[in-house]
C-alpha cells in the first residue's frame, strides 16, 4: 500500500518539480535497476534527493530528520515517501536499524553523509561514515552524484550528475570514506 502512495506522489510532483528547478540530470543509466545500493550525494538544499527520486523508477529510501515527522501533515508525507526518520541528537540506532533493514532487503537507500545541508562556503562538509558502514554490512554498491547550480524557477544551471556505482568490501571505512568524498567532489565540479 506504501509503495502506492509513493508511486502516486511521484507521478504527480515529478511534472511540476521539473517544470519548476528544470534540472539537468546526466548519469540516470548508472542506477543500478535491482540489487541493495546507497545513492549519496552531497546536500545544499531541502529538495536535493527528488533529483534522485525523478531519476529512477527504482522506490529509493530516504533517512530524513525526525523533526519532519512531528507536524501530522508533513509526517503524513514523509512516511508516503519511505522517509526514514533520523534523531541526529544522538546516535539513532532504531534509524540505522531501520536503513539496513531496507538495504538486507535489496532496496535503495539514500543519503547524504555530509549529515546536514551545507550552508558554508565549503564546497563539501566533512562525511559522516554511516553510508560506507553500511555499505560494507550490507555488502551493498555506492552510488555517488554530485549537485551543482542553483534552486530557483527554471534555473539555468541546476545539474545533477550520477557517477558509476563502486564496491568498498576490500576497503577500510576510512579509505572508502575518503573515495566517496572524492567521487562526489569530483562529480560536483
Amino acid at each position: 500500500m506504501n509503495n502506492i502512495a509513493y508511486k502516486i506522489l511521484k507521478f504527480l510532483l515529478t511534472p511540476l518539480y521539473k517544470f519548476y528547478y528544470n534540472p539537468k540530470i546526466i548519469g540516470k543509466e548508472n542506477i543500478p535497476k535491482e540489487g541493495s545500493i546507497i545513492i549519496v550525494g552531497n546536500h545544499k538544499h531541502l529538495m536535493d534527493q527528488c533529483n534522485i527520486i525523478i531519476s529512477t523508477k527504482r522506490v529509493i529510501y530516504y533517512m530524513a530528520k525526525k523533526e519532519y515527522f512531528d507536524n501530522p501533515l508533513t509526517r503524513i508525507f514523509f512516511t508516503s515517501v519511505h522517509a526514514i526518520p533520523v534523531d541526529r541528537s544522538k546516535k539513532d540506532d532504531n534509524a540505522t536499524a531501520k536503513a539496513l533493514e531496507v538495504l538486507h532487503s535489496g532496496k535503495a537507500l539514500g543519503l547524504f553523509p555530509e549529515g546536514t545541508r551545507n550552508k558554508t562556503k565549503e564546497k563539501l562538509l566533512p562525511f559522516k561514515y554511516g553510508a560506507v558502514s553500511m555499505a560494507k554490512k550490507t555488502n551493498s554498491l555506492l552510488v555517488p552524484f554530485g549537485i551543482k547550480g542553483d534552486y530557483k524557477f527554471r534555473s539555468k544551471n541546476l545539474i545533477v550528475k550520477i557517477g558509476k556505482p563502486f564496491n568498498i568490501n576490500n576497503l577500510s571505512i576510512e579509505e572508502a570514506n575518503k573515495i566517496l568524498y572524492n567521487e562526489i567532489s569530483k562529480l560536483m565540479d
